[in-house]
C-alpha cells in the first residue's frame, strides 16, 4: 500500500464531485421536463387530452393497477424480452463459435446474416404470425429477431481480431482449438460480449414490442395499440413512459455487470 498524493487526491475529489454534478443536472433536467409539462397542460398551452400531463398519468398508472392489471401486463413484456434475450445470448454464442470454427463456413455465411441484420424485422413479424399462430412464441421469436444477427456479427469480427500472439503461444505448448477458444478468445472477448449485452437488452425489448402490436393480447404493446384504437392516449403514453422505466432498468443491470467483472479483472 502506498500513500496518495495531494495531487491525486485533489483528482479523485474533483471526480467524485462531477459525478454529483452530473446526477443532479440529470434530475434536474428531469423536473424541469415534467414541471413545464405539467404546466403547459394546465394552462392550456398544450392539449391535455392528446399530450396528458404528469398527474394524469398518475392517476392513470392508479387506476390501471386496480382495473387493469397493469402489472400482469408489465409482467408479460418482462418475461418476453428477458427470454428472448437468454436465447440470443445462447444462440449467438452457439453460432459464432461454429462460425469460428470453420472460416470457410463464415465466408459463406457472411452475406446472408449481413442481409438478415439488415432487413426490418416489422416485416417479418406477419409472417411469423402465420407460421407460428399469434402466441408469446412468436412474439420472443420476433424479439430475438431484431437484436441476434447483429449479435453474430459483432462477436465473430470480435473473435476474429482476437490477440494473434496469444493463439500462436497456446499452439507452441501443444494446445488445440478447444483450448484456444476457451483459454484465449472467450475470455478476450468478454468485454466486447458485455458490449454487445447491453445493446441487445434494448434490441429485444424492441422487438418484443413490435410483437406484441401485431400478435398479442396482454403487454405493454398490447395497451399501447388497444390505447391509440380507443383513443385512451393516457393509457399510451404511461406504457410508453413504463417502457423507458424497464429499458433503462435492464440496461443498468447489465452496466453493473459489467463493473462487477472489470473490477475483479
Amino acid at each position: 500500500m502506498y500513500d496518495l498524493s495531494i495531487n491525486q487526491l485533489n483528482y479523485i475529489s474533483h471526480l467524485k464531485r462531477q459525478k454529483r454534478r452530473i446526477k443532479f443536472a440529470r434530475f434536474l433536467l428531469l423536473f424541469l421536463f415534467l414541471f413545464l409539462w405539467e404546466i403547459c397542460a394546465d394552462t392550456g398551452i398544450i392539449d391535455s387530452f392528446i399530450f396528458s400531463s404528469p398527474h394524469q398519468l398518475c392517476l392513470c398508472f392508479y387506476s390501471m393497477l386496480k382495473t387493469q392489471n397493469l402489472c400482469y401486463h408489465i409482467g408479460i413484456t418482462l418475461f418476453e424480452t428477458l427470454v428472448s434475450f437468454v436465447l440470443v445470448i445462447f444462440f449467438t454464442l452457439f453460432l459464432t463459435i461454429l462460425l469460428w470454427q470453420s472460416e470457410t463456413a463464415s465466408k459463406i455465411l457472411e452475406p446472408y446474416l449481413v442481409v438478415l441484420n439488415s432487413l426490418p424485422k416489422s416485416a417479418l413479424a406477419p409472417l411469423l404470425i402465420v407460421w407460428l399462430g399469434a402466441n408469446y412464441k412468436t412474439i420472443i421469436l420476433t424479439g430475438m429477431s431484431v437484436a441476434i444477427f447483429g449479435s453474430i456479427l459483432s462477436l465473430y469480427t470480435g473473435f476474429t481480431g482476437t490477440d494473434s500472439d496469444k493463439i500462436k503461444l497456446i499452439w507452441t505448448l501443444g494446445g488445440n482449438k478447444k483450448d484456444i477458444l476457451l483459454k484465449v478468445v472467450l475470455p478476450y472477448n468478454i468485454p466486447g460480449l458485455l458490449n454487445i449485452l447491453k445493446v441487445n437488452i434494448g434490441l429485444c425489448l424492441v422487438g418484443v414490442i413490435i410483437g406484441e402490436f401485431i400478435a398479442a393480447k396482454s403487454g405493454l404493446g398490447y395497451l399501447i395499440i388497444y390505447g391509440s384504437q380507443t383513443f385512451k392516449l393516457n393509457w399510451v403514453i404511461l406504457s410508453i413512459l413504463i417502457l423507458c422505466i424497464i429499458a433503462m432498468g435492464l440496461y443498468g443491470a447489465i452496466a453493473g455487470l459489467e463493473r462487477w467483472y472489470l473490477k475483479r479483472r
